[in-house]
């Protein structure tokens, strides 16, 4: 099972997130590590900072250092095998915020179905349900993104549109350069001026964010309900921004004929990748490409139409610290989300035995890194 309560997540290597946005802190456990791994706090940290709000003119001006904090499970720079807790204190609540509208549903939130399912809810920055939340994934996905990188895998994602501007271009070197974390300098300018026209008109705009997961070998995935692709969607969907998910050619596949769509099958496997990577729900040892819809930030200054827990008609303008496009600091919680999933996958098919391929923990991976290097020797380097 993926997940025994919903603030848990994984089967082999498993994550309980909690906390809210405007409570003390939020953090993560982290199960299932053996021990004696190496714990490299700053690298999370590093991750931590490309989510984290206030780093430019276009997200929240909400100012958190997000500093991460090992609670159990490290002793002297290595794992204990025990459940690690990591912990990030909330600094700069301003719940003062939300006392005017407390009482209303804000439109393109969860305030509505929080407070008809539980008889209550946090209205300060959304509670449990608010973005920050995600912070928590970040720091359990910058660990996994360690043990991936160790075995030759790299997962890292950029906005392929943003307000219905959609980039061609994939320039890595640029993504982390801009504030939007687009990959395309051509239509940056045109992206920003978008976001910033919307912000200065009280509104916000989406996105969409596109994952790259390259270096896997085939195998991983398991049917029928355990698909790779299915277990990204899952994952990529537990994000409270996105609206859809889709792999390779996606959506646009429903509209080809299958000899368009189909993938031809060479010796070093397939020779186009509109399966984004997966079939059968295993990988085909492509790149597994994501893409996920980001809608608009829900929290504008318009006014909008609502009703209060009675259900009396009323209208309400949410002010505050909020991002006019979430799309650039989705991309590091998009990123974690595909990490632990393939993580997971990992460790799930060590477990395996019988007969076939030999299990992937049996690789010789300095074959499988030169046979992706020269697959992708065409393909510029992130």
């Amino acid at each position: 099972m993926l997940y025994d309560s919903p603030s848990s997540f994984g089967r082999a290597f498993r994550i309980v997130t909690f906390g809210e946005s405007h409570g003390a802190a939020v953090g993560v456990v982290l199960d299932g590590i053996k021990p004696g791994l190496s714990f490299d706090l700053e690298a999370i940290q590093r991750e931590m900072d490309r989510r984290r709000p206030g780093q430019s003119s276009l997200v929240t001006p909400r100012s958190e250092a997000d500093r991460v904090q090992v609670l159990s499970g490290v002793f002297e720079g290595k794992t204990t095998g025990h459940p690690i807790a990591l912990v990030v204190f909330n600094e700069n609540q301003k719940s003062g915020d939300y006392q005017a509208i407390s009482e209303l549903f804000r439109p393109g939130h969860a305030d509505l179905t929080y407070d008809r399912k539980y008889g209550l809810r946090d209205p300060r920055g959304g509670g449990r349900s608010s973005g920050r939340e995600t912070l928590a994934r970040v720091a359990a996905g910058a660990w996994a993104k360690q043990q991936l990188a160790a075995l030759g895998v790299t997962v890292h994602g950029f906005n392929r549109e943003i307000a219905g501007i959609e980039g061609k271009l994939v320039d890595w070197a640029f993504v982390e350069k801009n504030p939007l974390r687009v990959a395309d300098p051509e239509t940056f300018e045109t992206q920003k001026a978008a976001v910033e026209a919307a912000r200065a008109e009280g509104d916000s705009v989406g996105g969409v964010c596109e994952v790259w997961i390259e270096g896997l070998p085939v195998g991983l995935g398991d049917p029928a309900f355990g698909k790779l692709d299915g277990l990204l969607a899952l994952a990529c969907m537990s994000i409270g921004a996105v609206k859809g998910v889709e792999l390779g050619a996606g959506f646009a596949s429903a509209r080809r004929r299958g000899s368009e769509n189909n993938d031809p099958l060479g010796p070093e496997g397939p020779m186009k990748n509109d399966a984004g990577g997966t079939l059968g729900g295993i990988s085909t040892g492509a790149p597994v490409v994501v893409r996920l819809a980001v809608k608009p930030t829900s929290s504008i200054s318009k006014t909008q139409r609502t009703i209060d827990r009675e259900g009396r008609p009323s209208d309400i303008a949410t002010h505050g610290r909020h991002d006019p496009c979430i799309a650039p600091r989705i991309v590091p919680v998009a990123e974690a989300m595909c990490a632990l999933v393939i993580y997971d996958a990992w460790l799930t098919q060590q477990s395996l035995r019988g007969g076939g391929s030999a299990p992937l923990g049996e690789w010789n991976w300095d074959e499988v890194e030169a046979l992706f290097l020269t697959r992708n020797a065409q393909r510029s380097e992130p």
